[in-house]
């Protein structure tokens, strides 16, 4: 049976304002205190914070509005050092505002169950940023105020805001909860409309304690293994879900993907409670049994998403963590893989286990790289580079070929960067290289969701002298870009604004697209994963936006790509190109 279409019905018990003071027939609600670690099993807030459960579904915590506005501050000025970030609380009659220090705002109105911005994307932007979808971390001064690392251009920059949006509660069948002057939302609605656009973390509920956390605090990739915190998230016992808060979790997911998934358009779906429904999807993702259901969004995220970009992180503590996964391998996914392991066994059997990060061939320079990564605090590189230190990432790699590219009598007239092995990663590093290329980034920015759009100018300091000028640039070179349908995601945009400024050939194949930032979300039941978020990267011409999601062709197509991997013959090539 098909039940998402009639989740309305399902959570009529629970949908829309109930007393706190349980009426006569009503449900009793009651408040629990739990401790909230942030991000780490030693770091803990100092008071416990309250949630709230109905008997009718005692697994399903709501967050009082005041309180959320609270402990977000607390992440935010504590967890981030952000102490100019503070989100205050109001209401008036059934109204309920929560405020940026910016002045844009949520609104929770109980009377009709709807959650309205005048603008969202303003409303997450991180305090330290200039644009509406700004890409950069880096805040571009250190605490002496001197310039480091970036530098923001706003006066090259455009914003053109996004329309005000309203989130309609009543339409999925999302309960909330209203006692006088106190205003109750799920903690997962608060999570998907408040907390990972802020964070990129959730808060994560195991029936124990609240975790402020994403899918890395909990798992260690390089060492794969779990986190002290990840240790202590699945102590508590897997379980089974009520039905309501299983058919709420089902609804919310629905409205958390329509709302923040870039690619609804382009995958066709009308809206994921049909979508779920047209697969078979929604009896799995409402079963009491959160096994279940987190094999269903891992396939559903495999087969059905299949953009690379989304990927299922962590099971729900529900579940259990040793829940096995099957399936969820879509046809997008292995081929990139067969590709990725094609181009990679090409270049080992050519260049060795490890192809150098910089190297010569007659007069030209070879900058080779898989992922963007910037590892270090932007004080790191100036330490580095006064104490004649090379540090292994990409910054640190661009910084030591800008000073062999060059240095006094330098032979290198043409630069090559070698992305056709690249899958993607860091978008500041993605910035630097481009900077160092063009002299400057030029980076747009769509928001599938508000329909938002900017373009942000960013330049780098890649000499390290704190001065942003064409001394950091590319200059009198002749520079190419190896791309191949492996090339994704960043890897995708450096070739794409190289492009579309035409200072650059791009040489190889196609490359692999990728258009959104990647989106750590969760699920109200506890389980974490990505998807392609609403922000997608484009470029603009003529004043339109065009996302960049199909890849970038080439300048010069290569048919033999053996000739990728010969340095020789390819700086013979490139030598020989008008």
């Amino acid at each position: 049976m098909k039940k998402l279409l009639s989740l309305c019905l399902a959570l009529s018990l629970l949908a829309g304002c109930v007393s706190f003071a349980a009426a006569e027939g009503g449900s009793e609600i009651y408040m629990r205190n739990y401790p909230v670690y942030a991000c780490e099993v030693d770091v803990k807030t100092t008071k416990d914070w309250p949630l709230f459960f109905t008997a009718d579904a005692d697994d399903m915590p709501f967050i009082d509005l005041e309180e959320l506005a609270d402990l977000v501050n607390v992440m935010e000025n504590q967890v981030y050092n952000k102490p100019d970030f503070k989100l205050t609380y109001a209401h008036e009659g059934s109204v309920f505002t929560l405020t940026r220090e910016n002045g844009f705002w949520m609104k929770v109105d109980f009377s009709n169950g709807t959650i309205t911005f005048n603008d969202y994307n303003a409303f997450v932007q991180k305090p330290d940023h200039q644009s509406l979808l700004d890409m950069l971390s880096f805040s571009g001064y250190n605490e002496s105020g001197e310039a480091e690392l970036f530098q923001r251009d706003a006066r090259a920059s455009y914003d053109r805001y996004g329309d005000s949006m309203l989130v309609d509660l009543e339409e999925y069948g999302i309960p909330y909860m209203m006692d006088q002057d106190r205003g109750y939302i799920p903690l997962q609605t608060a999570n998907d409309f408040v907390v990972s656009g802020l964070t990129a973390r959730s808060f994560l509920f195991n029936s124990q304690a609240v975790f402020f956390a994403g899918t890395n605090d909990l798992f260690n990739n390089n060492e794969n293994k779990y986190t002290p915190l990840g240790d202590l998230y699945y102590a508590a016992a897997p379980a089974e879900r009520s039905q309501l808060f299983a058919d709420f979790g089902a609804a919310e997911l629905a409205l958390m993907l329509d709302c923040q998934y870039g690619l609804k358009k382009k995958h066709n779906f009308d809206t994921f409670v049909h979508t779920f429904w047209e697969i078979g999807f929604d009896e799995p993702l409402s079963s009491v049994s959160a096994a279940d259901a987190d094999r269903a969004l891992y396939s559903f995220i495999g087969y059905y998403l299949d953009d690379l970009h989304s990927g299922f992180g962590l099971l729900s503590w529900m579940a259990g963590r040793d829940t096995k996964l099957e399936g969820g391998y879509g046809p997008s996914s292995r081929l990139s893989d067969n590709q990725e392991e094609q181009y990679k066994d090409l270049r080992k059997s050519m260049l060795g286990e490890n192809a150098e990060g910089y190297l010569e061939v007659g007069n030209t320079a070879y900058i080779t790289f898989d992922h963007f990564e910037s590892n270090y605090s932007a004080a790191s590189y100036y330490q580095a580079k006064a104490n004649g230190d090379r540090l292994d990432d990409t910054i640190g790699l661009m910084i030591y070929a800008h000073q062999q590219v060059t240095r006094e009598n330098s032979p290198v007239e043409n630069v090559v960067i070698d992305l056709s092995c690249n899958t993607g990663g860091d978008a500041d590093a993605a910035l630097f290289v481009i900077s160092w290329i063009l002299g400057e980034a030029e980076v747009s920015v769509e928001d599938s969701f508000t329909g938002a759009q900017s373009t942000m100018v960013y330049r780098a300091d890649v000499n390290m002298d704190r001065v942003f000028n064409e001394m950091d640039a590319l200059k009198n070179k002749r520079v190419y870009c190896l791309i191949s349908p492996v090339s994704f995601s960043c890897g995708n945009l450096v070739p794409a604004v190289c492009k579309a400024n035409q200072a650059v050939t791009l040489i190889g194949r196609t490359s692999g697209g990728g258009a959104c930032v990647v989106q750590p979300v969760s699920t109200a039941w506890g389980s974490t994963f990505n998807i392609s978020g609403n922000s997608r990267l484009s470029f603009r011409k003529n004043g339109s936006f065009y996302d960049i999601d199909e890849g970038i062709a080439p300048d010069v197509y290569i048919s033999r790509l053996e000739t990728l991997y010969d340095r020789q013959k390819l700086t013979d090539l490139i030598n020989s190109l008008p």
